[in-house]
């Protein structure tokens, strides 16, 4: 019988390249080129054709790659002079001066835009923005060139279209959101922002369920319960009354209930209204200079009563306190035929007869009121900022005891000097600042370590001032 022939399922792999795969045309020099070669010589041949290939490149190259030799070596050597290093590519900047950042250029669809136009016709509309604006501490203030700084100014000026649109949807967005949007309108707009888009912004609408009044109201507590700064600044006086936005925080008629009482003894919870904003502790109040008339001292005092935990407040270009600031002209005749003054302060009350005994009393109401402030900013008062260390009849405010928490005050004039300033202007300016060393002087004189530290800001003279406005 034949014998059976067993074919091997596993075959040992050839040492040598096969046949078909030899070079044909010199394998002998091939192969010994290949064994005398290393790898790291055969890699600098490939480089050494790439470079022959492209020979204005080489010599860059060359310049960059070619090691540096000690000088002395190099003489000794008799070695070239190292060729210096190729100047970096200067950074791209805008039209500004400013360094862009690295990439390629936006495209045209971008850059067209009305940015810049869009902030020129805001800066128009309201051309103090920069000085009834003053940031409080601690508040969310998006970044300028920050995305979501872009979106507020879009919804700013698109506003009457996002107010209808949105009109349900605005109420729930986050409460940093909605007090950044309410600042941007107060400020960025002419007219300021009005009482309705307040409410609209921070009222929920009436949603189902909601039968009665208190209901309503218990509903926007919760919306608003950790809402803690509200900018109003440059609506107050022009859009805004102070006893209208009291009427909106504190509406007496929709969160007191009738309790009847079981007797006289008893407290009456019913009587005291509740703040629909009970986490309120940053409130800003700036007016507009040129507004500053609209404002009343009488309803502000009334609103403060219900501010016992407010800790920082701005009260930027207020008038001198005042309850009855339309009768400073007026007069009446007593009895016995003499003239007589008809309001507690009168046209030369401060300025010819040093009477500041109705500004005194003012804000001694008012510290009573806002006993918990840490923070207040009077930029731009200071035509009255003597009242804050007037005594009269020995009363006086009181820093200890009311403001002992005020840590920071700042006692600004609210405008800066220039080379086009006049001397009344630089006078005034240095007036302002002696006034507010003096102030910072008798609070911590009448405090003598019993409250906090006091610090005051106050405006400082700018260097490149020409001596001849100082004189």
């Amino acid at each position: 019988m034949p014998k059976k022939r067993h074919q091997a399922r596993y075959t040992k792999p050839q040492s040598t390249a096969p046949s078909s795969l030899r070079r044909r045309d010199s394998p002998s020099q091939y192969e010994s080129g290949s064994q005398g070669r290393g790898v790291n010589q055969m890699l600098a041949d490939l480089r050494r054709v790439g470079l022959n290939a492209h020979p204005h490149e080489a010599v860059e190259v060359s310049q960059i790659v070619a090691p540096s030799v000690p000088p002395s070596i190099r003489q000794f050597l008799q070695l070239p002079e190292t060729p210096p290093p190729r100047p970096r590519r200067p950074p791209r900047t805008d039209a500004a001066g400013r360094r862009l950042p690295p990439g390629p250029a936006p495209p045209r669809s971008w850059v067209s835009r009305s940015d810049t136009l869009e902030s020129e016709q805001i800066a128009g509309a309201y051309s103090q923005q920069t000085l009834c604006h003053s940031n409080l501490p601690d508040v969310y203030v998006p970044s300028r060139i920050s995305l979501m700084n872009l979106v507020l100014r879009r919804m700013v000026r698109d506003w009457a279209f996002v107010r209808d649109y949105d009109r349900y949807y605005l109420s729930s967005l986050p409460r940093h959101i909605r007090s950044a949007l309410i600042a941007n309108l107060s400020l960025s707009r002419k007219e300021g922002i009005s009482l309705a888009d307040v409410r609209l912004i921070l009222l929920p609408p009436p949603g189902e369920g909601v039968s009665s009044l208190e209901d309503e109201a218990q509903q926007a507590v919760a919306a608003n319960d950790d809402l803690e700064y509200l900018d109003l600044s440059g609506s107050v006086g022009k859009s805004i009354k102070i006893r209208d936005l009291s009427d909106l925080m504190f509406p007496s008629n929709a969160v007191t209930t009738e309790i009847v009482q079981d007797s006289w003894e008893a407290p009456d919870t019913g009587s005291i209204p509740r703040s629909l904003f009970p986490n309120l502790t940053h409130l800003a109040l700036s007016l507009d200079p040129q507004h500053t008339c609209n404002v009343s001292w009488k309803q502000l005092l009334a609103f403060s009563t219900h501010l016992p935990h407010l800790t920082h407040l701005s009260l930027a270009y207020w008038p001198e306190p005042c309850l009855t600031p339309n009768a400073k002209l007026a007069t009446v005749v007593a009895q016995q035929g003499q003239t007589v003054q008809f309001g507690g302060t009168g046209p030369y009350s401060h300025s010819l007869d040093n009477d500041w005994a109705e500004a005194v009393l003012v804000l001694r109401r008012l510290s009573k009121s806002l006993y918990g402030l840490e923070y207040l900013d009077l930029t731009g008062c200071a035509a009255w900022a003597p009242a804050l260390m007037h005594k009269v009849d020995h009363d006086e405010v009181d820093w200890v005891g009311d403001w002992g928490k005020i840590s920071t005050l700042v006692l600004r004039s609210g405008y800066s000097l220039t080379e086009t300033t006049g001397r009344v202007e630089v006078s005034r300016y240095i007036n302002n600042m002696s006034t507010a060393m003096m102030v910072e002087r008798r609070i911590r004189t009448q405090r003598a370590g019993r409250g906090h530290f006091i610090t005051v800001y106050r405006d400082s003279m700018p260097e490149n001032m020409p001596a001849s406005l100082l004189e």
